[in-house]
Formats: C-alpha cells, sequence, structure tokens
C-alpha cells in the first residue's frame, strides 16, 4: 500500500541525500614564510644581515610550499610510494628505486631553492637562511627532507678527501635535482645518505660488523672493498653513502658511490624498502654490501667522530622539522577551527578552545626559537665568527637539546591538533587528510639519530670534562638577557648551573634537557616575541610545569585572543 513517504522516496531516488555545509575548506594559497610571525621575527633577530634577496627567495619558497599544486605532489608522494626493482625483466642485478613523478617535482624545487648542500658554499647567514626554508618545505611535505639533510649534513665530511671533495662538492651544491642513475661525472647534481645502522647494533654503532679491507689506490685515493650489511640505509637511490665499516685500524668512514667511475654498479643490493608507519614518500632501505667499492674519509679509525659531527647536523634538522611540522598542524587547526561553527559559533571563539589553540601556539613559536638557535651556532662556527667560543658551546649543548625536546612534544602536539579538528583530522582520505600525514610523521624525528635517552645521555657527555664549568658559563650568558623579566625564569636559571656543573646524574638527564630547553626558549621570546608570548610562556611552562602534561592549560588571564591572531596562517 502505497503512502506519501514511499512518493516522497521515489520521487528523491537518486538525488542528492542532503547538503553539505559547515565544513572547512582545504587550507591553500597561504604563504609559509611571510605568513609566520614568529619564523620571521627569530630569523630578523639570529641573522639581522639576511639580505633583501635572500628574504626575497624564502617568500617565493612560501608561496611555492602554501600552493595547491605543490600540495598535490605532496599527497600523490604519499599516497604512491617508492617501489623497489631488484632485476630487470632478462634477470640482471639494478637495484633501482621508483618514485612517483610527483617525489621528482619536490626534490626539483626544493633543491631549487638550496636547502640540501648549497649552504656550506655560502657566505655567512647561509645556514640561518636554509634553516628557515627547512622549516617552511617540511610543512608541504617532511618525507623528501631525508636526503636532503643527509645531503647537507654529509658535505663537510666530504673536505676529509681532497680528490672526492674535487669531484663531487660542486654537484652537491648544484640547485637542481638529477635523478638519473648514472656516475658522478655524468651528472649535473647529486644527494648524499649515510649508512650507520646494523641489525645487532642500533645506537651503538661501535657494535658495527661491516668489514673493509683495502683494495689499492686510485684517484680518489685509498680503495677498500665493503663485506657486510645495513637495517637503515635511508634513500638508496643517492649518488653515494657515508659508511661505517670496521678497518684494520678500526671502525672508519667510507664513501660507497652508487655507480663506480667506470660506469659499473657498486656491490649495493638492495635487499627491501622498510614498511614504515610514515614517511611514505621516502625510500627507506637495507642493504648488503658485496664486495661494494669504498674510499676512506678521514683517519683511519676515527669514523665515529667523524658520524658524530653528521649526526649533529641532522639532529639539528630534526628540531627543525618538527618545528615545521608543529606550524603546519597548527595552521591546520586554527583554520578549520576559524570555519568550523559548534553550539552557535565559529569553534575557535570558545574559551576553552581558544586556550588550546593559543598553548599550542605558544609550543610552535617556542620550538621555532630554539631550533633556529642551534642553526645560528653552526652559522657562526662555520663563519668564524665565533671570538669567544661561545657559539661553540652553545652548538654543542643545544643540539641534543633542542633535538630532545622539540621532537618529544612533536607527537603530543599533533594529537592535540588532531583533536582540534575532531574525527575529520584522523581521517586519511587519500592523502587529503593532511593532518593524519603529520600525526605519523611526528614520531620519526624522536627516533631518527638518536632517541630521547641517546640525546640526554649526549647532553651529559657535553658537560663531562673541562667543557662542564665553561658550558654553565656559557648558559648563564645565554640566559642573561631574560633575567628579572619574570620570577619563575630567574629561578630556574638560578638552579641550573649547579645541575650542569656535574650535578646531574643519569637518571636526571633528561629533566635537565628538559630544563634547558625550557629556559633557553624563554630567554629567546623575551628576545624576539611580544611580551604577551613570553609572560604567557612563562606563566604556563616555568610557573605551572604540571601545564606540560596537557595543552590548553594556560592560567585564565593569558592573553588568549593575541596569541592565536599571532599565530594565524592568514594574519
Amino acid at each position: 500500500m502505497s503512502s506519501a513517504f514511499d512518493t516522497r522516496l521515489a520521487a528523491d531516488a537518486g538525488a542528492p541525500t542532503h547538503e553539505v555545509f559547515n565544513q572547512s575548506e582545504p587550507l591553500a594559497g597561504a604563504n609559509l614564510f611571510t605568513g609566520d610571525a614568529a619564523l620571521r621575527d627569530a630569523l630578523a633577530f639570529h641573522a639581522p644581515a639576511v639580505g633583501a634577496d635572500a628574504l626575497a627567495g624564502l617568500a617565493a619558497l612560501g608561496e611555492e610550499a602554501g600552493s595547491a599544486p605543490l600540495q598535490a605532489h605532496a599527497r600523490l608522494a604519499n599516497v604512491h610510494p617508492p617501489v623497489l626493482h631488484t632485476h630487470d625483466r632478462v634477470g640482471r642485478r639494478v637495484d633501482e628505486v621508483e618514485f612517483h613523478p610527483s617525489y621528482g617535482a619536490l626534490m626539483d624545487r626544493v633543491t631549487a631553492h638550496g636547502l640540501h648542500g648549497t649552504p656550506w658554499a655560502d657566505g655567512p647567514g647561509g645556514h640561518l637562511r636554509r634553516a628557515a626554508g627547512f622549516i617552511v618545505f617540511t610543512q608541504l611535505e617532511p618525507s623528501v627532507m631525508c636526503p636532503v639533510s643527509m645531503t647537507y649534513a654529509a658535505t663537510p665530511a666530504l673536505q676529509a678527501n681532497p680528490a672526492l671533495h674535487a669531484d663531487w662538492a660542486a654537484r652537491v651544491a648544484a640547485r637542481a635535482y638529477d635523478a638519473r642513475p648514472l656516475p658522478v661525472a655524468a651528472k649535473r647534481a647529486v644527494t648524499l645518505g649515510m649508512g650507520m645502522t646494523e641489525k645487532q647494533g642500533g645506537s651503538d654503532v661501535r657494535a658495527n660488523t661491516t668489514r673493509a679491507e683495502r683494495d689499492g689506490e686510485d684517484a680518489w685515493g685509498e680503495r677498500f672493498r665493503l663485506v657486510g650489511h645495513k637495517w637503515f640505509f635511508s634513500a638508496p637511490q643517492s649518488d653515494a653513502h657515508l659508511v661505517l665499516a670496521q678497518a684494520p685500524g678500526g671502525l672508519s668512514c667510507f664513501f660507497v658511490p652508487r655507480w663506480l667511475p667506470d660506469g659499473t654498479r657498486n656491490a649495493v643490493q638492495v635487499q627491501r624498502l622498510k614498511d614504515k608507519l610514515g614517511n611514505h614518500a621516502n625510500a627507506s632501505s637495507e642493504v648488503e654490501f658485496r664486495g661494494a667499492f669504498g674510499w676512506r674519509v678521514g683517519e683511519e679509525g676515527r669514523g665515529v667522530p667523524q658520524i658524530l659531527a653528521m649526526g649533529a647536523l641532522t639532529r639539528m634538522d630534526c628540531a627543525l622539522g618538527t618545528a615545521g611540522l608543529m606550524r603546519q598542524a597548527l595552521c591546520l587547526a586554527l583554520h578549520h577551527t576559524a570555519q568550523r561553527q559548534a553550539f552557535g559559533k565559529p569553534v575557535a571563539g570558545h574559551p576553552l578552545m581558544r586556550n588550546v589553540l593559543a598553548d599550542l601556539a605558544l609550543e610552535s613559536e617556542a620550538a621555532t626559537a630554539l631550533a633556529l638557535r642551534v642553526a645560528r651556532s653552526v652559522d657562526r662556527t662555520e663563519h668564524g665568527q665565533d671570538p669567544t667560543g661561545h657559539e661553540a658551546l652553545m652548538r654543542r649543548l643545544l643540539t641534543p637539546v633542542a633535538k630532545y625536546w622539540v621532537c618529544k612534544r612533536g607527537s603530543h602536539f599533533a594529537q592535540e591538533a588532531m583533536e582540534c579538528l575532531g574525527g575529520n583530522g584522523y581521517v586519511e582520505e587519500g592523502g587529503h587528510g593532511v593532518m593524519a600525514r603529520v600525526y605519523r610523521e611526528m614520531p620519526l624525528n624522536s627516533i631518527w639519530e638518536g632517541a630521547g635517552t641517546i640525546m640526554a645521555l649526549d647532553l651529559l657527555r657535553s658537560l663531562q670534562g673541562p667543557q662542564g664549568g665553561p658550558a654553565a658559563e656559557a648558559l648563564a650568558a645565554e640566559l642573561a638577557p631574560a633575567r628579572g623579566a619574570h620570577a619563575a625564569f630567574d629561578r630556574l636559571a638560578d638552579a641550573l648551573p649547579a645541575r650542569l656543573d656535574g650535578g646531574t646524574a643519569e637518571p636526571d638527564a633528561r629533566a635537565l634537557a628538559r630544563d634547558v630547553a625550557l629556559a633557553v626558549q624563554a630567554a629567546l621570546l623575551r628576545q624576539h616575541a611580544p611580551d604577551a608570548v613570553f609572560t604567557a610562556f612563562c606563566d604556563s611552562r616555568l610557573a605551572r610545569p604540571e601545564s606540560l602534561a596537557a595543552f590548553g592549560s594556560l592560567p585564565a588571564a593569558a592573553p588568549f585572543d593575541a596569541l592565536v591572531q599571532r599565530a594565524h596562517p592568514t594574519a
């Protein structure tokens, strides 16, 4: 028996069930540099001499990184991950990794802006300009930043082998991406990687078993044959890797190209690609060395110090990258909550959500400040602008501190930002769910190049011996500009010298790393952020440390509107 309901149902068949409304639009078209007041202010403080051309270049990078076309490339590079081809169709071993064209498009842009090996050929300020660009581009796509970071960190090691440096350095610094599988002489640009980790060792590289046996000498110096494996060998498509192996004189560093000068493939066999939680656009692999040729870089038996020097640079990049991911997650949260309506007004208009957003904005700005401070120490020490040695001490002290604290906060930060989007933030939707991609990426920077415990132990090592006292004095000088501006800051600054000068046992090392990070962040915010940012940071993180347990715990009197407005991507 037909009813009016049945009649309406038949009439509506095939029609849309409802109109979609109250959904936020995608965040696209924002300039990720000019729209980031915290980054611009920090860069201006640390590198006041950065010229108009450099700033224009960063603005151009920010416009590209925030554009819809590059966002599409980032999505496609993640949903179409690299594929390993160990053999060609007739059975020849090829060990080639095939990438989606969008990966190449991203690599083309990031190298065009000189975020890989280029800063080593630049003058003063180049490392800081690159650090700001690293934060910007990571917001678009963090996976491609792995080969970028390794190329940057490995470049100085080439100087230990003048012959290799002569053939490779100009191509490492070239503002181009050349993915062709060819020997270096036939390429216009190259990327570098590093291979340290083995199955049995992890962070304990002294347990490595890969062997290197002498095999003569040629134009690149002393040549070795390597036999062994690497359990994590990121970006196997790189043109060469720096590899740790046991030589007759001890653990040493070797330069292992993918292609040999005579045009043949080196005996580096890719066993498989890692199936990872995130970082999907980047190829991470396991490899075997079957008599692969390697050329010694640096002194035999001095491989660990060389790796530590490179690792310090990639650790800085972990902090920079996490600061970029924080900024992207914050922008997504601010953008969504400004558009989404709930209970009669925008989500961002509700006081408690305002507290959460302001707290996230504080954390993001503080992370950017600390990461750029490490970059300043690198820039000044590499360019001979450290007459007192202060920057060298801060570089050694703050690198593990920034890597530990910024990266440790990253996953917590991303989770809270995801909650601002609700269920929509948890949805992948074919790569369109950028917040989900950010969330999956966050733990990697905390693990890569040494997890939290390794960083805390490295901080303690930096304080051993004669550096302990000078480190405490250097930190006191670093904190001096904020003295007297907030009682909670003064209490923390008063307590730190004794803890730095031999007063911290190993079980307390993480707490020390946290407190040094918070103190330096506060001192930096005092110098290049509005007073409201500094005061809110101290009121929450220092005066009420329990607020670190959850975002959205700022005091009720905090200037929520000012903090949110400063951080908004369209401001």
